[in-house]
């Protein structure tokens, strides 16, 4: 290159040389100089001090060669010279750098240097990446509202009802796509509220794993949607589970239970995951984010078999069912904080199995479900009366854990029968049923009314409704 274009660079004892052009290609630092007029602008040489050697050279080896190496160890050092000498195309680079290592040194340094972009970026990816997060040392040492802020935009984006199913006899015109093939086994839709259609979810990847499992638990938490356990057809029971991140588009594995169990309610309660229950079992599983590992808590106080459960105000309820040797009529009460169960008052007279639970603030809704009386009593008990048509109903009924009150809201001329999957969505309880047909039903909490979300494609198995919240790209 010739002089003209060069200046030299002078800090402490060392001097670099740099194309006059590509620093004010690359430096707005430099451009501003050079556009000032004053007498620096003419000069052949720029004195710097108070930076990193290190960072210099390697700013500087980035404007000669378009090329940088960033490791862990000089990212303080390149961030401070790239953040004074406002080298945009470093800064713009370092968001593609971020990783679960060095996500938290980043946000510290771009807090210290003011690179706003890159605050935003370590911020979204500790978002995106809310669990594995939460298993690194350093995050923790973040502020409790930082890392509060981090959770809570995970709950950014659109309430978007899911669909999780085996979806092989939808015709192409119900998804909307009429030019296009059939959904695949276990396919995820969503369900756009203005227009009332269920859509396919922008293309995914559901583990092979997941394939034809059926009494599987599954829940949300931190806007993860976990699914666990089960059985396959013709085989044993599994202990594999799977959650899928919103956030990313994607399902990961994550560690197994250590208990093989099916037909169980897996729910979320104060940032933890319990497995209660299930096929002849009374014990109960914790999962930890954290530690993203299973650990035995207290059992029940006996199994139950076709019992319903939710989370509400950070206990743990169990209701209806059955023991091994009667109906169960007791509310059941668990507290993570102290792991221990408590049996709380008798349940209404009529005894439901099989119902559907969910929570808002202290109240638990409960729906539709099977009522009957038994002749006998205990598991084995033969015979039983037949229930009757408002017996079978699909009724909304509610439980306020302050006052113990319940109260009967709301029947459907339909039947209820045991194949309900509900989710609570935006302003009420979203409910299908094969016995109810192909509408999905909606029961407005503030309304205190039914009504009809639209048509829903042919059911397969393995049916599952959720809410989560999903970012607009999906």
């Amino acid at each position: 290159m010739s002089s003209e274009k060069v200046i030299a660079i002078v800090m402490d004892d060392k001097t670099y040389e740099v194309d006059k052009h590509k620093l004010i290609e690359n430096s707005d630092y430099f451009r501003a100089l050079y556009g000032s007029g004053m007498r620096e602008s003419t000069a052949d040489s720029v004195q710097l001090q108070g930076l990193s050697g290190l960072g210099l050279e390697l700013v500087l080896e980035f404007i000669n060669t378009s090329k940088v190496q960033i490791v862990d160890e000089t990212l303080e050092d390149l961030i401070e010279t790239a953040s004074f000498l406002q080298v945009t195309p470093i800064l713009k680079l370092l968001p593609s750098e971020i990783r679960p290592e060095n996500c938290v040194d980043l946000y510290r340094l771009s807090e210290v240097y003011g690179t706003h972009d890159l605050r935003h970026a370590c911020l979204k990816y500790m978002t995106c990446h809310y669990h594995p997060m939460l298993r690194r040392p350093e995050f923790h040492k973040l502020s409790p509202a930082l890392r509060d802020q981090v959770k809570e935009m995970r709950m950014t984006g659109t309430a978007t009802l899911l669909a999780i199913g085996d979806f092989t006899r939808v015709a192409p015109s119900d998804l909307g796509r009429p030019d296009q093939g059939v959904a695949p086994p276990w396919s995820m839709l969503r369900y756009g509220d203005a227009e009332r259609r269920w859509k396919p979810l922008v293309s995914h990847n559901l583990p092979s794993d997941m394939m034809n499992v059926r009494g599987y638990g599954y829940t949300v938490l931190h806007n993860y949607l976990f699914i666990v356990g089960g059985y396959r057809v013709a085989s044993q029971e599994i202990s594999a589970a799977h959650c899928y991140n919103p956030c990313r588009n994607e399902w990961i594995q994550i560690a197994p239970l250590n208990q093989k169990r099916s037909n169980f309610k897996l729910l979320a309660a104060q940032g933890k995951l319990y497995a209660v229950g299930g096929q002849s079992l009374g014990t109960v599983e914790s999962y930890s984010p954290e530690q993203d590992w299973w650990t035995c808590v207290s059992s029940m106080p006996e199994p139950l078999a076709e019992f319903s459960a939710c989370e509400c105000q950070g206990m743990i309820y169990v209701m209806g069912g059955y023991t091994q040797r009667d109906r169960n009529l007791n509310v059941l009460r668990y507290c993570p904080a102290s792991d221990a169960w408590s049996v709380l008052r008798s349940c209404r007279a009529r005894h439901v199995r099989k119902q559907q639970m969910l929570s808002v603030e202290d109240t638990i809704f409960l729906v539709g479900g099977y009522t009957h009386k038994l002749w006998g009593v205990g598991l084995g008990a033969g015979r039983h009366r037949a229930p009757s048509q408002s017996e079978n109903a699909l009724r909304v009924q509610s439980y306020n854990v302050a006052t113990g009150e319940w109260l009967r809201l709301k029947e459907h001329a339909f039947r209820s029968g045991l194949n309900l999957t509900c989710a609570l969505h935006n302003d009420g309880i979203y409910i299908m049923s094969r016995d109810v047909g192909v509408y999905l039903l909606k029961f407005n909490l503030f309304s205190n009314a039914w009504e009809s979300g639209g048509h829903f494609p042919e059911l397969g198995q393995n049916m599952l409704l959720c809410s989560l919240y999903l970012p607009d790209c999906l």
